[in-house]
C-alpha cells in the first residue's frame, strides 16, 4: 500500500466535501436539524458529507471497512478500518460558530497508520501517514516543546451529554485554571487534536469522546512529536472515550492531574 499516495487522495476527497460543507452553511436552516439523543445533533449535512466520503474512501481501499458516527454505512471489522466523522462540531455548524471539522483516521488491525482533519473554515488541512512527519497545508508541524504547565496553553471539551463525572471534571478544571495560562473550549476535539500538533495549544484532554472524534487528530499528534494516552496512561484512547495529548515534555504534568482528579 502507497500510504502517501492514498493520504494525498483523501486530503483531496475530504477538501471536496468541506466545500460541500462550506455552501451549505451559508444557507442553513436550523428546522432541519435532529436530535439521535440529549445534545447529540444532526443534520443532512453531516449525513450527505459522510455519504461523499465513505463513496470516495471505498475506491481508495476497496476491501476496508468503516467506523463512522451517522451510521450511513453498516460496520463490518476488516483489517483496515476507516474512522469517519464527516462534521465535527455540528454544534458550532448548527450556530453558525465558525470552527468545525472533517476528521478521518485509519487503522490497521485497530492500529492507527493514517490521519486527516480539515478545519474547513480556515482551510487548514493537517495531516499524516504511517512513518512519515505531520503536515499543514505541506508544511511540517510539530508539538510544542514547553515542559510547564505554569506557561501552557490547554484546550478541553465540556461535558453536553454525559454528566456522570461532572465533579471530576470540575475539579480538574479548578487546578489548571489556576495553574496554566488559560484553558479553551473549541467545539471540535479534532480541531483540538490539530491544534496540539502545530504547537498552538501545549495540551489537550476530554472524555467521553468516540472514535471518530479523535482517531484522525491522535495519529497526527504522535506524527508531531505528541504523546497520547487515556487518562490512566494506557492506550485506550480511541475506544476509552477519554484522552490526554501533549509533548512528552508537558505529558507528565498534565497527565498527573488529570489522573489523580478522574481516578480519585
Amino acid at each position: 500500500m502507497n500510504s502517501e499516495k492514498i493520504c494525498n487522495e483523501v486530503c483531496d476527497l475530504v477538501k471536496k466535501v468541506g466545500v460541500f460543507i462550506s455552501t451549505e452553511a451559508k444557507t442553513f436552516n436550523r428546522d432541519v436539524v435532529e436530535e439521535k439523543s440529549f445534545n447529540q445533533l444532526v443534520s443532512y449535512v453531516d449525513k450527505t458529507a459522510e455519504q461523499k466520503l465513505v463513496e470516495g474512501l471505498r475506491k481508495q481501499l476497496p476491501d476496508a471497512g468503516f467506523i463512522t458516527e451517522e451510521e450511513t454505512i453498516d460496520s463490518e471489522e476488516k483489517e483496515y478500518m476507516w474512522v469517519i466523522d464527516p462534521l465535527d462540531g455540528t454544534t458550532n455548524f448548527i450556530h453558525q460558530i465558525p470552527i468545525y471539522s472533517i476528521s478521518v483516521g485509519l487503522l490497521k488491525n485497530k492500529k492507527l497508520v493514517m490521519g486527516i482533519v480539515y478545519e474547513i473554515n480556515r482551510d487548514e488541512l493537517f495531516y499524516a501517514w504511517e512513518n512519515s512527519k505531520a503536515y499543514l497545508n505541506g508544511k511540517e508541524i510539530c508539538v510544542k516543546q514547553n515542559a510547564e504547565l505554569s506557561k501552557s496553553l490547554l484546550a478541553t471539551g465540556f461535558p453536553y451529554y454525559d454528566f456522570d463525572i461532572m465533579q471530576n471534571y470540575l475539579e480538574t478544571l479548578r487546578v489548571l485554571m489556576k495553574g496554566t495560562q488559560g484553558m479553551r473550549r473549541m467545539g471540535s476535539a479534532a480541531v483540538d487534536l490539530a491544534y496540539v500538533a502545530c504547537g498552538r495549544f501545549d495540551g489537550f484532554f476530554e472524555y467521553g469522546l468516540h472514535a471518530w472524534d479523535v482517531a484522525g487528530g491522535a495519529f497526527i499528534v504522535q506524527q508531531a512529536g505528541g504523546k497520547i494516552s487515556d487518562f490512566s496512561g494506557n492506550d485506550d484512547f480511541i475506544f476509552g472515550k477519554e484522552i490526554i495529548a501533549s509533548s512528552s515534555k508537558l505529558y507528565q504534568p498534565l497527565f498527573d492531574v488529570v489522573n489523580e482528579k478522574f481516578k480519585q
